[in-house]
Formats: C-alpha cells, structure tokens, sequence
C-alpha cells in the first residue's frame, strides 16, 4: 500500500457503514417489489439525494473534472445541460411516471410499464425494452468498475485486475443483500459526502493557489483560453454537450426513483432539494477541475499521476493536499459516486431479467420468496459480465458513460417523456420509438456523423417515429381511461 494507514482505515470504515445498510435494508426486503422499488415508500429527501447519486456516478469526480483539467471551461456546457435536463425531467416526467405506473398495474419496470401502458400482449415491446436496458446498462456498470478500479488502483497502489475486484465487491454485496432500500438508503449518505467533498476541496485548492485572483492567474498564465467558453468549440460541439441533460428523460435508475416515491405530493419538495444538490455538486466538479490547473501549473513535480491520466486530478489534490483522514473521507466520496450508481444498474438489470423474463416466461407461478433470490443471483451475474467488460485498463469513464446515456436517452427518453404526456401514443409508436432511438445511436455512433453526440438524433428520430407511427392507428378504450384517470390523480394530488 503506498499511502499511509489513516486513509485504508477510513475506506474500510466506509465501505463496512455501507453493507451494514444493505443488511439492515434485507430485514425490511419481503417481496419482490421491496427488493425492485422498496415497497414505493420513499420520502422526498431520499427520493431526491438518492436519484441524484445514482444519476453522477463516478464521472462526476473523474470524468468531468478531468475534461475541465485538460480543456478548461468549454468543457461545463455539459454541466449546463445537464440542469437543464435533469429539471425538465423533474418537473414533467417524475409525477405523472409515479402515478401512470400506479394505474398501470401497479408496474415495477419500465419494461413492465410499457408492457401495461400500451396492453401489449405479444411481449415483444417487453423483451425488447429489458434486452435494451441489459445491453447498454452492461456498458453503464463497466464505465462504475472502471472509475471504482481507477481509485483503488490509485489510492493503494493496487494492479488494475486486483483494484478491479476490490472496487466492485462492496456494492455487490450489499445491493446482493438490501436490495432497493438498501441502495437508496446508501445513495441518501453518499450524496451527502460527494457533496461535502465537492464543496470542501476547491475552497482548499484555492487556499493553495494563493486565493481566488492568484489562482485565476495561473490559470490564465498557463493557457488564456482556459476561460473561454467557446475555445476549440463548434455549435455542433456546444449542441453535443448541451445534449446529455436529454439523456435524463430515459435513464432507467433515475425513473426507478420517481416511481419509488411514497406519493405525487413528495415530488415538488424532491426535486427542489435535488436541483439544489446538482448544482452545487457540478460547481464543485468544475472548479476542481479548474483550479487543479493552477496548482499543477505551480507544482509541475505533483503533476505526472494527472499528465499521465487527466481523470486523476480529484484523487491527486485530496491527497496531496488533506491530512490523510480528511483525504479518506474525500476518496471515498469517488467510491460513493461509483457505488451509488453502480448498485443501481445492477438492481435495474436484476429486475429486468427477473421481473420481465424469469417471472414472465419463464416461471409465472414462482414465489416472492423465489424472486427475490433470482433477482440477487441476477445482480451477481450481470456483475461478472460487466467486470469482464471492465478489465481493459485503456477504458475511459467519460468514454463509457456517453454511451449508455446515449442509449438510454434516445431508446427510452422519447417514449417516457411522450407515453406520460401524450394520450394517443400506441403500442407499435412506442416499439417504434425504442427501436429507432437504439438503433440510430448504435449506427450514429459507429460512423461518426458530423461529430454530433449520438443522443441527438437518436432523441428526435424516435420522437418523430413515435409520432408518425401513433398516428398510423388510435390507442384503445381501456389505454384512453387509465390515461384520464392518472393524469387526474396527478392533477389533483401534485
């Protein structure tokens, strides 16, 4: 190990804190909807520190300080849209998903809320969504492997293939054992750390630089256009980044959020606090970034772990510049991040592959007792693939992530968005909508078109199908009356 003691101790600390929740959560886990969506009992606090943990994930504190290191401000219009996104997701999505899954069978998937929204008998638009959702949220979980490796392999001098499984073994234990409750519980503390540590370290990299006018010198002795906006940026460019706050729309852990809330009425006040925690968490990712190219500029000697891999500068300067307690607390604030998400996606996949195919295929009559099991076991195996997918040391977690939020933003944003907001939307719209939102990032991102973030046309081709098909036939009686009768529940109670 090539850090001292106090920092080990805190992480072990930690990471100990975290499967004490998962069993205390596996005393409260009965059924199969305890396990999926925690019984839909969650305040608005945990509702919306728990939807804004599992959303960061660990590019919050790698990824994106890390563009902000190499290529200055320019790289923050991702930060502006995502608040946009994540807002317009809050304010037109979270209450009527809540209340359209209620009405339409009580559904505990996305998968199994298309499947009832649109009476869609054969299952295909079921296999469908949750073969979507395995194969991008497999790219998603890797992307967490890899930031939880990275920090290992960084803080305690580990082999990449050691920190690999060191990094994923905690949250697969406790997500194995709590379950929903136990995820949300976990998200609820580890936002509170991510953001006592995205607000604590820039305020001390600052005191290090020699303050704010200083620090903004160095910045601009090292390169002037580090403060500009639109540097080595196209409107295509700009576009593209603006573009992630649309992924939010179809993010299957962030919608299991909303449907997890105890009520429409803890909506508003959720996502009051969660827009809150957003944007000071992003102020904090960036200034890190930014300021970490000052303290490099200034201490070149410090700089060869972050030259080697940008994605570093946030571990670098806790390090560097905190007692090694206070260095553990802010460490494993990245294991949070990592964590929070990461034990989403593997619940998410569990339910998939339990809910949509072993309880609807395959064994209909089987127990709560034996779905809950079938859905730990899922958890273990989607784990194991991710962390095959995982074991290439070159992989990226920016690179990763835009990916699966790509997939996910265009095969289900569009169709979520619509299917709450628009009555006549049909069955084969929204086959439609998947289909073409999927296929077109797939495609989009294999040839490169025009450097346009592949969500982009993803999100408006599948609106336009969704459209155009919908319009092709009418939604049934029953589909029109569930409709009516959720959409005034929300009215009524929001």
């Amino acid at each position: 190990m090539s850090v001292s003691n106090p920092t080990l101790i805190t992480f072990v600390i930690y990471i100990a804190a975290m499967v004490l929740i998962g069993f205390m959560a596996y005393r409260s886990t009965n059924n199969l909807s305890d396990y999926i969506l925690g019984g839909r009992s969650l305040g608005s606090v945990v509702t919306a520190l728990s939807a804004g943990a599992s959303d960061m994930s660990g590019w919050l504190l790698m990824g994106l300080p890390g563009a902000i290191y190499m290529s200055g401000l320019s790289e923050s219009w991702i930060a502006i849209g995502l608040i946009i996104g994540a807002y317009l997701n809050w304010l037109f999505v979270a209450g009527r998903l809540r209340v359209q899954t209620e009405h339409n069978g009580d559904a505990l998937t996305l998968p199994d809320y298309f499947s009832s929204r649109f009476e869609d008998k054969s299952g295909l638009l079921r296999i469908i969504s949750a073969v979507v959702i395995l194969v991008f949220f497999t790219i998603y979980c890797a992307s967490g492997i890899v930031a939880g490796a990275r920090l290992f392999e960084s803080t305690f001098g580990m082999s990449y293939e050691t920190a690999l499984w060191a990094g994923a073994a905690a949250t697969i234990a406790y997500t194995f054992v709590g379950g929903f409750l136990a995820v949300s519980w976990t998200d609820t503390v580890q936002a509170t750390l991510m953001i006592f540590a995205l607000l604590l370290t820039p305020i001390i990299v600052l005191l290090a630089t020699g303050g704010v006018d200083t620090t903004f010198l160095a910045i601009e002795a090292q390169d002037p256009s580090n403060f500009d906006m639109l540097k080595n940026t196209t409107f295509i460019g700009i576009i593209s980044l603006m573009g992630w706050g649309l992924g939010y729309f179809g993010q299957p852990h962030i919608l299991a959020r909303f449907m997890a809330a105890d009520s429409v009425k803890s909506i508003a006040n959720a996502r009051r606090i969660s827009m809150t925690w957003m944007i000071l968490c992003l102020g904090g990712t960036v200034a890190v970034g930014f300021f970490g190219i000052a303290y490099f500029s200034a201490n070149p000697d410090l700089a060869g772990p972050v030259t080697e891999n940008h994605e570093r500068v946030f571990i670098e300067l806790a390090k560097i510049l905190f007692n090694p307690w206070i260095a553990g607390v802010l460490l494993s604030a990245i294991l949070a991040a990592v964590m929070s998400t990461l034990s989403c996606q593997l619940l998410v996949c569990s339910s998939a592959l339990t809910e949509d195919f072993y309880k609807t295929f395959l064994r209909k009559t089987a127990s709560q007792v034996e779905l809950v099991w079938v859905g730990r076991a899922m958890v273990l195996l989607v784990a194991l693939v991710a962390i095959a997918l995982a074991s290439n040391p070159e992989n990226r977690v920016l690179g990763l992530v835009s990916y699966a939020w790509a997939g996910f933003g265009a095969a289900f944003g569009p169709v979520v968005l619509i299917s709450v907001i628009w009555k006549d939307m049909t069955r084969n719209g929204a086959l439609a909508g998947i289909l073409v939102g999927a296929i077109t990032v797939i495609v989009w991102k294999h040839f490169e078109v025009l450097g346009l973030y592949e969500i982009i046309p993803g999100f408006i081709f599948a609106s336009l199908a969704i459209y155009i098909v919908s319009k092709l036939g009418a939604p049934t009686a029953g589909m029109l009356s569930r409709f009516a009768a959720a959409e005034a529940d929300f009215r009524l109670n929001k």
